[in-house]
Parts: structure tokens; sequence; C-alpha cells
């Protein structure tokens, strides 16, 4: 497969860097990075107008490993970074990478309003419920129970369902990947980045250092899809299919039309330029004085 842009034609190849990632062997963000140059390739996506942003851990080392321009931030920021590119070039194709414990503790407040924002921006989160950096510590996704560096009688704390979060705080695109199923998880990163608002996908992304080499077949054993009936549009349905136990649906699982903050933002301009005048300084002081 290969993109045409003008008179140059894309391979997914063309998108790596010169950078060699440093995962683990049998990383499952190996998956989630070549079903993205996939996906870029799939969808002509020109590599000067693309910026991947990430916040820190293992996942969020993405952007180096993709010939775009990109950043790698502070812990749990890679949206705030995303937002503000878009805000400030919304021709961009802006995508934001990392994983469960970078997007969901840390980061969790500014998931939660980057998505009822409706920014036009896509979010890929290598969910392998665990901290890889830094050695296996319990994080938000983590099964009730588990055993981990920090929890060594059981992890007494629920479990946080990342396309849960998405649905219910105002996301309009959210799926679910395994990267151990890369043409799955390339059509998604695809339909993502296509999708005019805020577009979450949650890949499972198994850490074979701290969560153990049978995690990929474990994955496997109880993957499903989505079924061809299911209506993707009814919010209720969509979250049938979140704090799933013993399967692993994936899929499209939510996907509504509305205006982006960008569209929003963009009308607001317009209304601005349409030649009104400016307010008098009583106008604005009676804004907050109403009786001024």
């Amino acid at each position: 497969m290969s993109a045409t842009v003008g008179n140059v034609k894309f391979k997914p190849g063309d998108y790596k860097s010169t950078l060699n990632p440093v995962w683990c062997p049998g990383c499952g963000d190996f998956g989630v990075l070549n079903a993205l140059y996939r996906a870029m390739s799939q969808l002509e996506i020109e590599p000067w107008n693309t910026v991947i942003l990430s916040g820190i851990g293992c996942s969020s080392r993405l952007p180096g490993y993709v010939n775009t321009y990109g950043f790698n931030g502070v812990h749990g920021r890679a949206l705030t970074l995303a937002t503000g590119v878009k805000v400030a070039r919304p021709e961009l194709t802006v995508i934001a990478v990392g994983g469960d414990g970078d997007g969901l503790a840390i980061g969790g407040n500014h998931l939660i309003h980057t998505a009822r924002r409706n920014l036009d921006v896509t979010y890929i989160l290598m969910d392998n419920e665990i901290y890889g950096l830094t050695k296996g510590q319990v994080a938000p996704t983590t099964p009730t129970g588990d055993k981990t560096k920090s929890t060594f009688w059981g992890n007494p704390e629920p479990a946080v369902d990342p396309c849960e979060l998405a649905i219910s705080t105002g996301a309009t695109w959210v799926g679910r990947g395994f990267s151990g199923d890369v043409k799955l998880t390339t059509q998604l990163i695809a339909d993502a980045i296509s999708h005019n608002g805020f577009s979450f996908l949650n890949v499972m992304s198994p850490c074979v250092t701290w969560r153990g080499d049978d995690q990929f077949k474990a994955l496997k054993e109880i993957l499903a899809y989505v079924p061809e009936d299911h209506d993707r549009s009814d919010r209720r349905e969509a979250m049938k299919y979140t704090r799933e136990k013993g399967v692993l649906t994936t899929g499209v699982l939510y996907e509504v039309k509305g205006p982006s903050f960008n569209d929003r933002l963009e009308e607001m301009k317009q209304q601005a330029m349409a030649g009104r005048s400016e307010p008098t300084t009583r106008e604005i002081l009676a804004t907050f004085f109403p009786k001024f």
C-alpha cells in the first residue's frame, strides 16, 4: 500500500524516522507504531502537515519514530500540547499519543476537557495496564486484585475503563484495538484521524516486561469484534462494551457527528469579522455590571 501526494508517493516505511525504537523486544507498542505508518499511508497524510505530541512514558517515545513534526512533552500534558497546536494551526493533522498512566492519571483532567470540547484531534492511548517506564507500579487501568511492584497484596482500587471515560465525557469517536491485530488497528487509526472532532482510540498494548510474556496470548484468546449491526451512534449501546469481563471487544464503539471545537471557534471568528462595530467601554462594563 502506498499514498500519492502530488507527484510524491508514500509507502508506510517512508514515515519512519532515522531513530530506532528502544522499546523492549515484544512490546505491544511496536504493533501500534506499524499500524500508524500504514494508516498514514492509507490516508495520504503529508508528513510536513502533521504533528504528533506526547507526554512521558514508554509509549510517549513514539513521536521520535515518525517522520513528522513532533514533541515529547512533560507527564500527562499531551492533550494540552495538542490543543495549542490545533487551535493555532487548525489545518494541521494533530495526533496525541501516550500510555494509560500518562493519559488517565496525571493527564486524566486534560482528557475530560479535550473530550467535552470535541477538539479535532486524535488521541491514541496505548494501554498496558501498568506503569512500564517507572518499573511496574499500579496504574489507573490495572485490574483490581493484580499484584504489582507497588501493590504486593493486590490492587485494592477499581480499574478505569478508558473507553467508558471518553464516551461519558463527550468524545464523538471512541474505538478499542489490540496491538496484536495490526490490520484492524490500522483501520481504526485511519478512521479516527478522518473523524471531525475528538477521536479516542484505546489500544491494548501488552507490556511483556511487567505484565508477562503470556499477556498477548491471554488477550488474543478473549478477542472479539463489535457486531456488524452495532449502532455506534447509541451511547447506551456503546457503554455495553465497557467494563467487560472475560472478553476484549474491538472496533468502533461509538461515533456521532457534531461541530468540533475548531468549528465553533471559526464560527465565532467569522462573527467577529463580519463588520460589527467595536463595543464601547460602557457596553463592556455593562457585561460585568448590568445596572451600569
